[in-house]
């Protein structure tokens, strides 16, 4: 087994994020298997600085590691590799510029949409055959989308995509209803979440993705890429969110559940694995453990599939007051 904590540097490690990496750090230690970290910082301006060192820094603390010897794996230092993905993309001709704004793409749509927001018309489809002829033609940067025909997701039957997943079991997602056409490379020139992680997994070998349940819809889109690029299909298993008392995920509105808000309020590294563990059916409430402590009690069938309430301000018992 190889699986990744992979945090990203837009914030502080909060419970959240925190249970994600405890829960998937257990279930890899408890396998004897690898674990790789992965500094997932693409996110252009939302990127904090001093925020990777943190995120490293807060994990440490909490009693987690990772597999030294493999390398810590920097998605800003992996511009070539995605770049030739992308290539590869090209020459099958399934990738094509955009330059639609977000904007356009919202008015452009009439169908109902989820959170992600409308699916993509394909207005930009076939125009131009490369990002360089868009931007000349427009004046416009350009983005590139993935053309979702040409991967034989847009039948007349309105094919889906089956996700198996180790907890919520197989999902079903319509790609080409759900988000349309999707872009792998921002405007920016920076490859997009989806390819960076598809790319990133398979030069890692990591064969387990663990990752919190709000990124479940995604795996039906890395499907594609990961079919289309030719590598093979890690395991999935989704976590539920940590969200607060009005069932939303957490925020500044629900106060300070940063790790090290957490800590200046007088909470140690133990207490904040057991309210974790508590919250994963592994420990009882009010307990305090180190994860390693956690490593022999680790059963993945005991999870829930219901989110995780975490009040403001936080209780033993996970609920506000």
């Amino acid at each position: 087994m190889r699986s990744r904590l992979a945090p990203s540097p837009t914030g502080a490690l909060h419970l959240g994020n925190a249970r994600t990496f405890l829960l998937t750090w257990l279930h890899v230690r408890a396998a004897g298997g690898t674990l790789l970290l992965r500094i997932d910082d693409l996110d252009g301006p939302r990127v904090k600085t001093g925020a990777a060192r943190a995120a490293v820094d807060d994990l440490r603390w909490l009693g987690l590691d990772w597999d030294e010897g493999e390398g810590v794996l920097v998605q800003s230092e992996r511009g070539a590799a995605y770049e030739a993905a992308l290539a590869r993309l090209a020459d099958m001709g399934l990738v094509y510029p955009c330059v639609c704004s977000r904007s356009e793409v919202a008015s452009a749509a009439s169908a109902p949409h989820g959170p992600e927001g409308p699916p993509y018309p394909g207005t930009c489809r076939g125009k131009w055959r490369t990002a360089e002829e868009a931007t000349a033609a427009t004046g416009r940067p350009a983005a590139l989308r993935g053309q979702l025909s040409l991967l034989h997701l847009r039948a007349a039957s309105g094919e889906v995509k089956a996700v198996p997943d180790l907890l919520y079991g197989a999902q079903t997602f319509d790609v080409a209803a759900d988000t349309g056409d999707f872009v792998v490379r921002k405007a920016s020139g920076t490859a997009a979440y989806q390819l960076a992680t598809v790319v990133d997994d398979a030069a890692s070998g990591v064969d387990l993705v663990m990752r919190g349940a709000d990124l479940l819809p995604s795996t039906a889109r890395q499907i594609l890429l990961i079919d289309a690029l030719g590598y093979p299909r890690p395991q999935w298993l989704h976590l539920p969110l940590v969200v607060g008392p009005d069932g939303l995920r957490l925020a500044k509105r629900h106060g300070d559940t940063s790790l090290r808000g957490l800590e200046r309020q007088g909470w140690s590294a133990e207490r904040i694995v057991g309210w974790l563990a508590w919250s994963a059916g592994l420990l009882p409430p009010r307990s305090e453990a180190s994860p390693r402590d956690l490593i022999r009690a680790w059963d993945p069938d005991r999870i829930s599939r219901e989110t995780v309430v975490a009040g403001a301000p936080l209780g033993w018992d996970g609920r506000s007051g």
